[in-house]
């Protein structure tokens, strides 16, 4: 098997110019393990987190995920001046940008960085990080909206189990 084009690990230092945040048109999809993350970092309930914060997008074959919403600069709704979700960022923010499709070859990874000052500059990241980085965004499925209907189901469910026990 050929050895990848970052065997020797890639640079990558953030730069904080947040052109990955925002400036176009794009989607941060979110998982179950994202919204959760999140519902608890806000400290709310699913239903208000959507309500406040996502929206609904098309996917692959039909489906239609959770997304972030993106304000009209089109800069993520978690976006001002930093992250305001940072230690509980979802995983599309936290493995960039070593995501499958940017590490998949050395003309890929170049092209992406022509838009990120971060990337070729600053630390270098071993193999194995860019590869943990790479899997965990993709196996990070987005939710769909039935799954995302049938937790807020089950969170009411137990606000009403809780009211009674409370009684």
């Amino acid at each position: 098997m050929e050895k990848p084009f970052y065997q020797e690990g890639l640079h990558f230092e953030c730069k904080r110019c947040s052109f990955c945040c925002g400036h176009s048109p794009g989607y941060v999809y979110l998982s179950k393990r994202d919204l959760l993350t999140l519902c608890k970092y806000f400290d709310c309930n699913i239903e208000d987190f959507v309500k406040k914060y996502c929206r609904w997008a098309g996917y692959y074959e039909g489906k239609t995920v959770l997304a972030l919403f993106e304000k009209k600069n089109y800069d993520c709704i978690l976006w001002n001046n930093g992250c305001t979700a940072y230690p509980a960022r979802p995983v599309q923010c936290s493995t960039y940008p070593f995501w499958t499709w940017m590490i998949e070859d050395q003309d890929t990874w170049n092209e992406c960085a022509k838009d990120c000052p971060g990337m070729n500059s600053g630390k270098l990241w071993p193999k194995e990080k860019i590869l943990a980085d790479s899997t965990a965004y993709q196996n990070n499925t987005p939710i769909t909206r039935e799954e995302v209907l049938q937790l807020m189901e089950e969170e009411k469910g137990k606000y009403v189990e809780s009211r009674h026990a409370h009684a």
